[in-house]
């Protein structure tokens, strides 16, 4: 049997720096960096607030250009071109969902975008696996936030993209539904066609959730450590106990500069 992986696409950014025009001058939020995403892997992006995290991610999107010389392909393609062929979906902090449509119709309009037909028995199956059963035909007004995250994320999978950006995807949600969502919607994307980046402030989520940490330094932002995660899929709670799990947020809290406790509860 191939290996699904071997369709995902690689994204390879080349000398990728971000600076700001500010009324005081030049602001440098990302130091040039090369960075390569394996195909159809989980990768996770901490670092500290303001270090350029969402700004790399998005430029991987094309939602930001590069200072000139530097460079993001996916697949061989650009990220315009990628998110033209509905191949590329962005879960930002803000849900962002259409006030007049419904949970579903925020959900399948993606597919629409996306040039497929809309499956509307995966559209309730996705919202059900999200925690929004019963919750199809109600509108982003009658959500809470957290449950309008929820349908942002269905809304990004809905159209199996070969890449998906998540920043801070779980931070609207309360913390029971962030560990619930940590174990059930990772294996939607995880060993698939689907290349994941994924950035947070949790340590132990990054830990959890990804094959690879990558650690950013202060702005400008550059690549302080690159870790692989040598935990076995699928991922449980449990995991959270392996004293490699412990040992690999200590080592990334001590780069951060950081004392990170575990709550295993």
């Amino acid at each position: 049997m191939s290996d699904p992986r071997t369709d995902a696409p690689p994204v390879v950014c080349t000398a990728l720096a971000k600076t700001f025009a500010t009324p005081d001058g030049a602001l440098a939020v990302v130091d040039r960096l090369d960075l390569t995403l394996k195909p159809g892997t989980v990768t996770a992006l901490v670092g500290p607030s303001g270090c350029g995290k969402s700004t790399l991610l998005r430029m991987i999107a094309g939602l930001e250009s590069p200072d000139p010389g530097g460079t993001v392909t996916i697949g061989g393609a650009d990220p315009s071109t990628v998110r033209g062929r509905g191949e590329l979906a962005i879960a930002f902090q803000d849900a962002s969902l259409l006030p007049w449509r419904s949970a579903a119709a925020n959900v399948a309009l993606a597919q629409r975008l996306a040039g497929q037909r809309v499956d509307h028995e995966r559209v309730t199956e996705l919202l059900g696996v999200v925690g929004l059963a019963g919750f199809e035909n109600a509108r982003p007004a009658e959500l809470s936030g957290g449950m309008r995250q929820r349908a942002a994320i269905a809304r990004c999978l809905i159209t199996e993209p070969r890449l998906l950006l998540l920043d801070e995807p779980f931070g609207a949600v309360d913390e029971l539904t962030r560990r619930r969502l940590n174990i059930e919607l990772p294996p939607l994307w995880s060993g698939s066609t689907t290349t994941t980046l994924l950035v947070t402030h949790s340590i132990p989520e990054a830990v959890l959730l990804a094959d690879r940490v990558l650690v950013m330094s202060d702005r400008p932002g550059t690549i302080l450590a690159d870790l692989p995660v040598a935990l076995e899929r699928p991922r449980r709670l449990q995991h959270m106990h392996d004293a490699r799990f412990e040992d690999l947020v200590e080592q990334v809290g001590e780069l951060l500069g950081v004392d990170v406790h575990v709550d295993q509860g």
